[in-house]
């Protein structure tokens, strides 16, 4: 279906246009996650704030540009081009959140003191924003490529890889299970993997619209046997 989709978008410049600069919102928001994490984590100065602030306005540009276009082409093309018009609007609205949680992390980072060092959780958190990293990196290519086999596998590993460690992680600071990190220390960090566990979520929401239909974007797949009696 969606090779399909795709073809038609590429007969009509106004999409193709919209979708290319979708690329261009996620390679953006790409390099906000990268630089807002070097600073909380690597740095203690945040001198380049204003500097990602004036990417997620490009963001929030290209948003607005590609609902634009995906309002012009349905309206053009009739109900037929809706469903894949929806799917393009739901994809760029995750991207504009990814940018607003690398947002966030900046907004940490200018308010602790120092680096964000907790040597309790220190390997499991750069393990975790190593993931993102490569995930970032996969969804581009599963949204490029239509890549079905490569988005389910990045849907199952969701849960075991972010979600469930970062869950696990704030359960404790929560549960006052972890001793002898500093106040500031103990709030940030339960900040911070709440804003990786969404960001690697909003990935997901992405790549599950290669897998899904449009109904379904952000949820796990169904088995099939589920869609038979969904369907009847």
């Amino acid at each position: 279906m969606w090779k399909e989709i795709i073809s038609l978008w590429k007969s009509d410049n106004l999409l193709e246009q919209a979708w290319d600069q979708s690329y261009e919102m996620l390679e953006i928001s790409r390099e906000m996650f990268l630089e807002a994490v070097r600073i909380l984590r690597e740095s203690d100065d945040v001198q380049v704030n204003l500097e990602i602030k004036k990417k997620d306005w490009i963001v929030n540009e290209y948003e607005q540009e590609v609902r634009r276009k995906v309002m012009t082409h349905c309206i053009l093309q009739g109900a037929g081009a809706l469903p894949s018009g929806m799917v393009l609007v739901s994809i760029v609205i995750d991207i504009e959140r990814i940018g607003d949680y690398s947002k966030n992390i900046l907004d940490l980072a200018a308010v602790h003191p120092e680096r964000l060092y907790i040597p309790p959780y220190e390997k499991t958190i750069t393990e975790i924003e190593q993931e993102i990293k490569l995930r970032f990196d996969e969804t581009i290519d599963i949204l490029k490529n239509q890549d079905v086999d490569k988005a389910r596998r990045m849907m199952e590993t969701f849960k075991a890889e972010i979600g469930g460690i970062c869950d696990h992680i704030d359960d404790e600071l929560v549960q006052g299970k972890v001793e002898g990190i500093p106040p500031g220390d103990y709030a940030a960090l339960a900040l911070y993997v709440r804003y990786l566990k969404r960001i690697s979520a909003h990935l997901n929401n992405m790549v599950s619209s290669v897998v899904n239909p449009f109904d379904r974007i952000g949820f796990r797949e169904l088995p099939v046997t589920d869609v038979q009696k969904k369907l009847g």
